[in-house]
């Protein structure tokens, strides 16, 4: 029996440049193990390889498949080995982060995604910085942002914490629920129609694989208890995987991420109240210090923001500005911000030397 691709997410645009490879069978990569694929094709699951030409003409991580990507393959079952990945289709949207380690390389999360689930426990994980960084990376994707509040059930004060979240993340829906006792998970399906696919992101521990449970109506992804130690959750997720809940939807659950370095993000649409506030400004390169006629630090005196939002919206800019520049390029960047160019820090110490002179 066939499997309905469209049930999967394919669509006009993925069907248009299928079209184009004669002789490839479209399939959505539901798996990845290092060089291993699980990919669903119209014959049903099998394992994948990339082939040796895009192996090879791949220039960076990000041009491998992802969970999620639809991709031509040479073959629709396993029956004469590994199907080989021979293209990958266009994508929709791409949720990404640095990947891990010193190397400046992307690292995609999740493929052709619809709905983007920050999922945040309302125990000990509650971390508005962090949440920053999620939303950063999620508004840059091209998906819908969601913020899901897990874990309702172990916090007393459910709409402070709410109110909280409505300071930095404007315009973005909140869901809060509780898999413990099923509160809240119709308000999820809400946002995964039939052939739609939601990705599931958040530190480790905060209820993802739980909630992915509740949603599937099964126990099909592993779970393990809070810690009585600090609250928190265990990491049990290993490995991104692609499933077709009972409603038609799609979901992406991926491992919890212990650090979210940004390798591209849209610190616009994430600091939305201070991008428009810095146009008030008196002056248009004012750094929101203590310049006169500053909109910002206006803002923030009359408490309309706060002074650690600023700290993090300037934090992730530098960490933006500097991500992949070599050593000599991260010093002039440093320079530049400290002291305008490296003329003027030289002009500077030239002054302190003159002065220690008298």
């Amino acid at each position: 029996m066939k499997i309905d691709l469209t049930k999967l997410g394919m669509n006009d645009h993925f069907i248009n440049q299928a079209t184009t490879y004669a002789g490839l069978f479209p399939a959505r990569v539901s798996e990845q193990h290092r060089e291993q694929y699980k990919i669903i094709a119209e014959q049903g699951e099998l394992s994948a390889v990339v082939s040796g030409k895009l192996a090879y003409d791949a220039d960076c991580r990000a041009e491998f498949p992802a969970v999620g990507d639809w991709v031509m393959v040479d073959r629709t079952d396993d029956q004469s080995g590994h199907a080989v990945i021979q293209q990958i289709l266009r994508r929709t949207s791409c949720l990404a982060r640095k990947a891990a380690g010193t190397t400046h390389d992307e690292q995609i999360i999740a493929a052709n995604i619809d709905t983007i689930f920050i999922c945040m426990s309302l125990n000990a994980d509650f971390n508005l910085r962090r949440l920053e960084r999620y939303l950063t990376i999620a508004w840059d994707s091209g998906a819908m942002p969601v913020i899901v509040l897990t874990k309702a059930d172990l916090c007393d004060d459910v709409d402070l914490k709410l109110g909280e979240i409505a300071t930095v993340a404007m315009g973005v829906d909140a869901v809060v629920c509780s898999a413990e006792n099923a509160d809240g998970l119709d308000a999820i399906l809400a946002y995964i129609q039939p052939g739609k696919t939601g990705a599931l992101i958040g530190s480790s521990g905060v209820g993802k694989s739980t909630l992915i449970n509740r949603l599937m109506g099964t126990e099909i992804l592993a779970t393990k208890e809070i810690r009585t130690d600090d609250d928190r959750g265990r990491h049990t997720t290993t490995h991104r995987q692609l499933l077709l809940l009972p409603n038609g939807g799609i979901v992406i659950d991926t491992p919890g991420m212990r650090e979210l370095q940004i390798f591209t993000g849209d610190l616009a649409a994430t600091f939305e109240d201070i991008e428009v506030l810095a146009l008030a400004c008196k002056y248009s390169n004012c750094a929101h210090d203590n310049e006169p006629g500053c909109a910002v630090r206006e803002a923030i005196e009359n408490g309309t923001i706060s002074e650690k939002r600023l700290e993090s919206y300037r934090k992730l800019q530098r960490e933006m500005a500097y991500d992949g520049l070599n050593a000599r390029q991260l010093e002039n960047e440093k320079i530049n911000r400290m002291f305008g160019s490296k003329a003027e820090m030289k002009q500077m110490f030239k002054h302190i030397k003159q002065k220690n002179k008298r």
